[in-house]
C-alpha cells in the first residue's frame, strides 16, 4: 500500500532539516480507546532523505502490513523508542494525561536524543527540544506513521502477553477494546487487573456488575 499523501509525507522532515535540525523523531501512540491494557507510544528517529512509500498511518494498514513494516522500520531507524503506561497510572492521571507520559518515556528511551520532534496531535510533551504538534500527523508525516506502526505492534505484542494470563477476556482477540464478547466477559468475569476503572461503560449494568467482582 502506498501511503496516500504520497511526497507529502516527507514535507514535515524536509522542513525540519532545511531549519537545520538532525536528528528528527516522529511520535505517536497507540491504545487510548479500549478498556484494558496500557497505553504506548513510539519514538523514531528515520535517516536523513529517508522514503518508504509503504509507510503509512497504522490505521490504514492490515496487521499482516504492520508486522512487516515494523520489521523495516526497526532494521532501517537511526533510533527506536518505547513507551508503556499500565492501567493503573492511565486511572490516576486520565488518558490524555498518560499518552503524553508514554511519548516523553519514547523519547527518552531513544540510544539518541533527538533535536527535534513531530508530535501527532494537538498537544506538546513535557521535554526541553524543540517540537512540532501535526494533527493527524500519522497520515502527513512519515516519521509519525513509522512511530504508529510501531506502536500499535509493540501495543498489539503486549495484548497478546497479556491473554495468556487472562484468556478469558480473549484479549489476543479484541486486544483490549470494547467489543460485544469483551463486554460480555466482564458481565462474567468482572475486571481483571490490565482493565482501567476509570472509563465509564455505556452499559451501566456492565460496570456495576465489573465492580462487584473486581479480580
Amino acid at each position: 500500500m502506498r501511503a496516500s499523501n504520497g511526497q507529502a509525507m516527507y514535507n514535515f522532515e524536509r522542513n525540519a532539516r532545511r531549519r537545520g535540525y538532525r536528528l528528527i523523531a516522529g511520535i505517536d501512540e497507540a491504545g487510548r480507546g479500549p478498556l484494558a491494557g496500557p497505553v504506548v507510544a513510539a519514538a523514531v528517529i528515520l535517516p536523513s532523505g529517508y522514503k518508504n512509500p509503504e509507510i503509512n498511518d497504522s490505521k490504514q494498514l492490515s496487521p499482516q502490513r504492520r508486522d512487516h513494516l515494523y520489521g523495516v522500520i526497526s532494521e532501517d531507524a537511526l533510533s527506536v523508542g518505547i513507551g508503556v503506561i499500565e492501567p493503573s497510572v492511565i486511572d490516576e492521571v486520565n488518558i490524555l494525561q498518560a499518552a503524553l507520559m508514554a511519548m516523553r518515556e519514547a523519547v527518552l528511551n531513544l540510544s539518541s536524543c533527538p533535536d527535534y520532534l513531530l508530535i501527532d496531535g494537538t498537544s506538546f510533551v513535557a521535554l526541553e527540544i524543540p517540537q512540532e504538534r501535526i494533527v493527524k500527523g500519522d497520515c502527513r508525516s512519515v516519521s509519525i506513521a513509522a512511530a504508529s506502526i510501531v506502536a500499535k505492534v509493540s501495543r498489539d505484542r503486549i495484548m497478546e502477553i497479556y491473554h495468556r494470563q487472562f484468556p478469558q477476556y480473549n484479549f489476543i482477540k479484541n486486544k483490549g477494546y470494547g467489543t460485544a464478547e469483551h463486554r460480555d466477559a466482564l458481565r462474567d468475569y468482572g475486571y481483571c487487573k490490565l482493565h482501567r476503572r476509570s472509563f465509564q461503560f455505556k452499559d451501566e449494568a456492565v460496570y456495576a456488575t465489573a465492580e462487584l467482582e473486581f479480580i
